[in-house]
Order: C-alpha cells, then structure tokens, then sequence
C-alpha cells in the first residue's frame, strides 16, 4: 500500500519527534464526577446553545489554566538560537482521528475564550478536520495540544509529542470505578489522565505540578471556572 498524503506526513512527523525531544510521561487517575455532573448541566443552558459542550471541553480548559502557572508546557526548543521559547498565547491542538488520519487542526488563542466559545471552537476545528475542510493554517501553529483516547474506550498512553511543542495530554475513558470519598467505598466517574512532555525544558516537577492541576480541576470544576473568568 503506497505511502503518501496525511500518513506520509504523520509518519514524518512523529518519527523526527520522537529522536529529536527526549519524551518523557506522568500519569494521574482522578474523580471526575463532578465535571460529568458540570457538563450535564451545561448541555441545558442556553449560553450552549448549537454547541454539544463534553468533557474534552472542561480539560481543555483545565489544561490552559495550568499552563498559567506552568508557562514551560506551552514552549518549544529553539536548537538554532539555543534557546527556550515561551508561547504568550495558547494555540491549541485538537488531536482528530479523521477518514485520512491523524490531523491536529488549532484553536487559536485559547486562553482568551470563555467555556462557551472553547467548545464551540473545539467542535468546528475537529468537525472541519473530519470532513476535510480545514485549510493548511488551520493545522498548523499549535503550541500544545490534547488528545482524546478514550473516545476508543482506551484508559491511557504515552503520546507523541507534535513537533515544536513541549507537551501533550492524553485523556482517557470515563468510567464507574470504585473511589474512596470521605473514607467510604463509592462508584464515581473516574479518568486516567497521560501527560507526555520535552524533557529538556520541562522537568517531572514542572509535568506533575501542572498534571495535580488538571486532576483538581476535574474534581471540582466550578471554582476554578469562576475564578479564570
């Protein structure tokens, strides 16, 4: 089967990632039922009207608000200058799995859109990826980006990282699972979350922080919602 179109370039892609930044991974399982509880309720509001809000949503905006305490997951590796660049705005990828295959078209300045407009945003770029639609600049500039595995059922991975940035989640399936709360056994909604970085400008200290970050997000989204506002 010959080899061309968007597998060629993927191909060429991951293969020059993964020899040239050293990857390293941290994991975290977290309750987040009260995110699957938060998106619920948003499907009923009408400041979602037209737009389908998920859990992909909640985490990606869970991820921005730790990339503001954790600047170095939204960076690349300059090896021309020698130097470590930091983004100012979050342009971020939406890993999609379409009919030609894997594309990672962006939502432009992330941080600046309300919950509404991210989801919103998200669906379009992943919908237009899908479909065939996007224009070259629309898959390209990312700075961080997000992937969702467990649209296949799948608990967790190690993701490549796209060429050019410093980190990528990977969210897993939401399930039942038995969770210790207050110290009684309980059925919650629980995700396993997989954040791959660049190891040479960001350090495990530095993933973890920002992976706790996104895990209390998940556990208590409301706060923190109100408080990026």
């Amino acid at each position: 089967m010959p080899v061309g179109g968007v597998r060629k370039r993927t191909a060429e892609a991951v293969s020059h990632s993964a020899f040239t930044a050293p990857h390293a991974s941290v994991f975290l399982t977290c309750d987040a039922t009260a995110t699957v509880d938060l998106v619920s309720t948003l499907r009923a509001s009408p400041a979602f009207e037209g737009v389908r809000p998920t859990a992909l949503s909640i985490v990606s905006r869970a991820l921005v608000h730790a990339i503001a305490d954790e600047p170095s997951l939204n960076a690349h590796w300059d090896d021309d200058t020698g130097e470590i660049v930091l983004h100012h705005d979050v342009h971020l990828g939406i890993a999609t799995a379409t009919s030609d295959g894997l594309k990672v078209p962006v939502v432009r300045e992330a941080q600046r859109l309300s919950l509404p407009h991210l989801a919103r945003s998200i669906a379009e770029v992943a919908d237009r990826a899908r479909t065939g639609r996007s224009t070259p600049s629309e898959l390209t500039g990312s700075t961080v980006s997000v992937t969702n595995v467990g649209v296949f059922g799948v608990d967790g991975g190690t993701p490549i990282l796209n060429p050019g940035e410093s980190a990528i989640l990977a969210v897993g399936a939401i399930s039942d699972r038995p969770w210790v709360v207050d110290g009684a056994l309980a059925i919650r909604k629980v995700v396993t979350l997989s954040l791959s970085f660049d190891h040479r400008l960001v350090d495990g200290e530095q993933a973890g922080r920002a992976l706790a970050t996104i895990g209390a997000f998940l556990g208590d989204p409301v706060p923190m919602l109100l408080a990026d506002k």
